[in-house]
């Protein structure tokens, strides 16, 4: 395979694609090896794109993922806690550099009406039939992650170690990190002396990137509470015990937690999303369920707080005289994603070389989530970089006003598709050049 000029050829990648560039000229033969590189990518991101997977079943996607991987001559091992893929090439003494992407998709019907949108349909875990669609931009993950590892396994001469490829399933509910270090992810392979992944977000231009030291998402924590009454006629509430009274009383109470038992200085967030009892007008039920979504940064905050909710759920309870202690369980949690703040600004000075400084912006920490947070915890200096994947004329007519951008999640969601590649692949082919040795 031909080895071709890593700086000219990432120069031009950005060039071709109308994104920034660095004032320099690429060598014909690096715009010749793009050539040959990116329909490759463009089709594969398509393909992706047009055949979702749900979480826990990506079993086709880490497939093609890993045949590709094998193909370059990638050590590829499937089926790592789950449908999870970990792939290694091997060259010569040096730091061991983990590049991870996501594999899974959403249950959202697609209305983006590009010629290449999804019509997939899957059963979910409750085996309903649903559609299927990459609304989160992992599609643009795994082909950005894909491009990279071709261009490092074509330019073997210009750097040394181990590049460790993850392909984690099962990121949209929080598991699939988690499985993977449950299965040896490292202990089983080399444990990474860093890790990089990247996520697009809507609210940037294609072609630039947005970066945040230290923590920049959210712990996410799930949590039922069930709350036990004594139902009965609505209009003798004397003869009952209400649960949805007393759930009412509980959810006012719980944030008090924020407001009154953690320090304003500390962020932090109890949403209840969903309140289920009661099948009628007049009738009082004998139960109501709660379903909570927690976030937080600290470790500390993030206990206080998952112990301060069942507190306060007992306490109401007891105050009504409910007719057993409420139940909580905490059902699904990440920690919180924190950028190791070292590492983030050698990743950002690398690529501000080749993207142009101007296109590297630090954002504030969000409170969103993302089980990438596991690696850290783990004991990996990490990084997280977020991708920027609207076309930049709408962007700019949109600035001011990001309600008009559709979010993650959105049925609207759809990357300027070459410029976002592009840049991805860059970006990750940059920090990839940055921490491995050189020759």
């Amino acid at each position: 395979m031909k080895t071709l000029p890593l700086l000219p050829l990432l120069i031009a990648c950005l060039a071709l694609s109308g994104g920034p560039v660095l004032a320099a000229a690429a060598s014909p033969a690096a715009i010749e090896g793009l050539d040959a590189l990116y329909p490759e990518l463009d089709a594969l991101y398509r393909d992706l794109h047009q055949t979702p997977e749900l979480s826990l079943q990506e079993e086709k996607t880490a497939a093609k993922l890993a045949e590709r991987l094998r193909k370059l001559g990638f050590e590829v091992t499937p089926k790592v806690g789950g449908h999870g893929v970990v792939a290694l090439l091997r060259n010569g003494k040096g730091p061991t550099v983990m590049l991870r992407t996501d594999l899974d998709a959403l249950p959202v019907e697609e209305k983006t009406g590009l010629p290449y949108a999804s019509k997939a349909k899957a059963k979910d875990a409750a085996g309903a039939e649903v559609p299927v669609m990459h609304a989160c931009g992992h599609d643009v993950h795994m082909t950005s992650w894909l491009g990279t590892a071709t261009l490092l396994a074509r330019t073997k001469d210009r750097w040394r170690g181990t590049l460790m490829l993850v392909g984690q399933p099962a990121e949209e509910i929080g598991a699939g990190a988690r499985q993977m270090l449950a299965d040896g992810l490292f202990k089983r392979f080399p444990k990474p002396d860093f890790a990089v992944a990247l996520h697009t977000i809507a609210t940037a231009a294609a072609g630039t990137v947005q970066f945040t030291p230290g923590y920049a998402l959210a712990s996410v924590d799930s949590v039922d509470v069930t709350l036990y009454g004594k139902g009965g006629h609505g209009a003798y509430p004397h003869t009952t015990v209400d649960p949805v009274v007393m759930a009412a009383r509980t959810i006012l109470s719980l944030q008090t937690l924020i407001s009154r038992e953690k320090s304003p200085l500390e962020p932090g967030v109890i949403t209840v999303g969903a309140i289920h009892g009661g099948t009628k007008h007049n009738i009082i039920p004998d139960e109501v369920r709660l379903q909570l979504t927690v976030r937080t940064y600290k470790p500390e905050v993030r206990k206080a707080l998952l112990a301060g909710i069942e507190r306060i759920a007992k306490a109401e309870a007891m105050a009504s005289g409910a007719t057993r202690p409420p139940d909580v369980k905490v059902t699904e949690g990440t920690p919180a994603t924190f950028n190791d703040p070292a590492l983030t600004k050698r990743l950002v000075a690398a690529a501000g070389k080749v993207l142009g400084e101007k296109n590297l912006t630090e954002t504030p920490p969000v409170m969103g989530g993302e089980d990438f947070s596991e690696y850290g915890s783990a004991g990996v200096p990490a990084v997280m970089m977020w991708l920027g994947i609207t076309e930049p004329k709408r962007f700019a007519e949109a600035k001011g006003a990001e309600a008009a951008l559709p979010s993650p999640h959105s049925p609207l969601y759809a990357p300027d598709r070459e410029r976002s590649l592009r840049t991805g692949v860059t970006l990750l082919t940059t920090s990839a050049l940055e921490l491995l040795g050189k020759p």
